[in-house]
């Protein structure tokens, strides 16, 4: 019986041919017999003359590699003369920077251990600290080069003060500030003249509180007079009268006008000290003519006691004839603005104009009449009608 010999099959004698697949040249039975024969002729002429059986030794091994005898012997002394020497000259400790060459001549590169980059790192550390430490005083004498030559003011800041302390100190200065207002407005001039003198530091808190206010104010009459003033013919001698910090004689005398400041305390050199509504230390006389020399007045803000009426009184006798008297004050304050109008007029001056477009405060011109007296009684009589202008008052908190 065949070997595949199955009922119900039928097994072809010879394949079907694949026509998809690559034919093979098929050899005869007797090629390939004599292509072996030849195949191991080859191999026995190898052996015979020592000749590795795999060919030529790959990477310049010789002919008389490892596959006979003489090669292993080779192979083997190379070996332990390689190792003999290792030993004899071991390998350098490797450190920083240190390369290996392997026994191929190529070299190694060592990779830095934790130690060398814990070294590397506080090196360039140190370095960089250096380097910062010169820039940054480099930047602090860059700095006080320029404050040593800038012309502008420098800015007090006190740096060891937090932001809640330096609002809760604002808060305090502005409260100290309304405290003395209130002392300024509630009392006579003399008094508030001896006020500063016994305690010359509330002069300086005033101001601070002042200047931080003028801050929020929509506009600053002496910023108004300045610009009004910078008109006149140079040589015109204006007197400011509770002059502050003597803004005006700064911005005005620059520009050729003589400018004369006073208030209660001399706080710079432009300011004379003196009461405004006592006895200025100006030249001039209420029953004549004789020694008025000034052409501008300004009471800017600074009718403030009691007793203003006198200081309308030496601003009489002061000025020369035609001569202005300039006033800005807090519209507040006015009890009946017609009647303040009517008081200035019957100290001997004439209105001109009344400017009330500013919410806070209002503007008043006017000049010196010519050839009017007044006695003492008149001017006791005026002063008594003073109570027209209000003292400024403030919400308690």
């Amino acid at each position: 019986m065949a070997l595949f010999d199955v009922p119900g099959w039928s097994v072809p004698s010879e394949p079907t041919p694949n026509s998809r697949k690559r034919k093979r040249p098929s050899h005869s039975n007797s090629e390939k017999v004599q292509s072996a024969s030849v195949n191991v002729e080859k191999l026995m002429k190898k052996l015979k003359s020592g000749e590795s059986v795999n060919g030529p030794g790959r990477r310049g091994e010789s002919a008389s590699g490892s596959g006979s005898k003489k090669g292993r012997a080779l192979v083997s002394k190379s070996l332990h003369s390689k190792t003999s020497k290792d030993d004899a000259n071991p390998l350098p400790k490797m450190g920083r920077k240190q390369k290996v060459t392997s026994r191929r001549g190529k070299p190694v590169d060592h990779r830095p251990t934790l130690e060398d980059k814990i070294g590397d790192s506080s090196t360039a550390q140190t370095e960089n600290n250096s380097k910062a430490s010169s820039r940054g005083q480099k930047a602090k004498k860059e700095r006080q080069s320029h404050s040593l030559t800038s012309d502008s003011q420098p800015k007090v800041v006190d740096s060891q003060l937090t932001a809640l302390q330096t609002s809760m100190k604002n808060s305090l200065d502005g409260a100290r500030f309304r405290w003395i207002n209130e002392l300024l407005y509630k009392s006579d001039s003399l008094e508030a003249h001896q006020m500063m003198q016994d305690n010359p530091k509330a002069y300086e808190e005033y101001h601070t509180g002042f200047r931080h206010q003028v801050k929020s104010w929509p506009s600053n009459p002496v910023t108004h007079y300045i610009s009004f003033l910078s008109t006149y013919p140079k040589g015109t001698l204006v007197v400011d009268l509770g002059c502050g910090d003597a803004a005006l004689a700064r911005a005005l005398v620059p520009k050729g006008l003589h400018v004369l400041s006073f208030d209660l305390v001399s706080a710079n050199p432009f300011i004379i000290e003196a009461d405004i509504c006592g006895n200025l230390p100006l030249p001039g006389d209420l029953s004549s003519d004789a020694g008025q020399v000034v052409d501008v007045v300004v009471c800017s803000l600074s009718l403030m006691s009691k007793n203003w009426v006198k200081c309308i009184r030496e601003v009489r006798r002061v000025l020369r004839k035609g001569g202005e008297l300039r006033i800005a004050e807090v519209a507040s304050r006015f009890t009946d603005v017609k009647e303040f109008i009517a008081i200035i007029s019957s100290a001997g001056f004439r209105f001109g104009s009344m400017d009330d477009r500013n919410s806070h405060f209002t503007l008043f011109d006017f000049k010196k009449s010519d050839g009017v007296t007044i006695t003492d009684q008149q001017w006791d009589s005026l002063s008594s009608r003073g109570q027209v202008l209000q003292p400024c008052e403030y919400k308690r908190r």
